[in-house]
């Protein structure tokens, strides 16, 4: 079984970690990792490029140098921006081993699979390589992180039956949203009998900087943190095994641990709330973006593009000057929205599949005609 070695339903996502200007905090992190694991949780998850390439070498300081590795568990990923031929992923592998201070990895995964680059790794026979790897005892279990329609994933689980894993966006707001169909990618790995990773419980912290009249929803039950529903809700369904969260302090590892120790699906009043809150959010026609940065790195014009949909978020929510104060200081010294040369690298590799390019016009008009 896959998960037989792990503890709680619950995992330390370290795509976000405490941060200090652009390093990590290792003292922080290893504050929260001491934590984590002093309340019986081992299961971490990071990949190549996570916060430019420092996840992997902040958890060989802060956790795979300081407990025994049979003490943890630890996934990583085969990122699509990292090798264009099946002879590079090895020594590509081989050095996240290394970065990382381990000899295997417990989950190898496929990473941001859809239907663009699962061609690229069937061609580059990814996939096989992957297997063979486990073969090898390097991996311990082989699965992939899916952003794309339900179809798309059925045919992978279909060509690919060996697959142990998958790892899917899922939380209250994309449970049925057309676009990302949460649920329906949970029914295809129901239906391939693959036990579920939860990424985005929280919607890159969207479901916790909520506007007013949805927090009056969910204070109403008098309960946990605006978190808490969220990944509470995700953990709440069969076959999702993992739920993981990215935390950038200890106040929210300890507000994670607080109701994750000792697991409770929501009940039906907070299912009721759930519903309310959607409708709410839907109603502000925000940008789905999860603040994930996949789209900057190969921005020619160095447009801060997750930070822009954000600042658009707020005005729509708040309709107050903090948004174009932020604004201003997030193109101080990178593109605008105006900036754009419709290039349309960011939307090949967005998991969200929003029309960026459009977006940014709207920003640029909201925006730069005051700036």
């Amino acid at each position: 079984m896959a998960f037989e070695n792990v503890k709680k339903n619950f995992g330390f996502g370290c795509m976000r970690l405490p941060m200090n200007g652009d390093e990590v905090d290792y003292a922080e992190f290893t504050r929260m990792v001491d934590t984590f694991i002093e309340n019986g949780f081992n299961y971490f998850d990071t990949a190549h490029g996570y916060l430019r390439g420092t996840s992997e070498i902040a958890l060989e300081k802060c956790l795979t140098s300081r407990y025994p590795r049979d003490s943890y568990i630890l996934t990583n990923k085969l990122s699509v921006n990292y090798f264009d031929s099946n002879e590079e992923i090895r020594p590509l592998f081989e050095e996240q081993l290394k970065i990382c201070g381990v000899d295997y990895f417990d989950f190898y995964l496929m990473h941001a699979q859809n239907r663009g680059s699962y061609e690229k790794y069937k061609r580059c026979r990814a996939y096989e390589t992957a297997f063979e790897l486990k073969a090898e005892g390097k991996v311990k279990h082989v699965g992939l992180s899916f952003h794309d329609t339900a179809d798309v994933l059925d045919q992978i689980l279909t060509e690919y039956p060996e697959l142990e894993v998958v790892q899917i966006q899922f939380n209250y707001l994309d449970y049925d949203d057309a676009a990302v169909q949460s649920r329906l990618c949970l029914e295809v790995c129901q239906k391939h009998g693959k036990p579920v990773i939860v990424m985005e419980p929280v919607k890159g912290g969207s479901l916790v900087n909520l506007p007013d009249d949805a927090k009056a929803v969910l204070d109403a039950l008098e309960g946990g943190s605006y978190a808490s529903y969220a990944i509470r809700f995700a953990a709440s369904f069969d076959g999702i095994k993992m739920v993981l969260s990215g935390m950038g302090d200890m106040n929210m590892m300890n507000d994670n641990l607080s109701y994750m120790k000792d697991f409770k699906p929501l009940d039906e009043r907070e299912r009721k709330a759930i519903d309310k809150v959607c409708a709410i959010l839907r109603g502000k026609g925000l940008i789905a973006c999860t603040g994930c940065s996949y789209c900057t790195e190969g921005c020619p014009k160095q447009i801060p593009i997750p930070n822009l949909f954000a600042c658009m978020n707020d005005k729509k929510i708040w309709q107050n000057w903090n948004s174009d104060y932020y604004y201003g200081i997030h193109t101080k010294d990178k593109g605008k929205a105006s900036d754009c040369i419709g290039c349309g690298k960011c939307e090949k590799i967005c998991p969200q599949g929003l029309p960026i390019r459009e977006l940014l016009k709207q920003v640029a008009e909201e925006f730069d005609k005051k700036n």
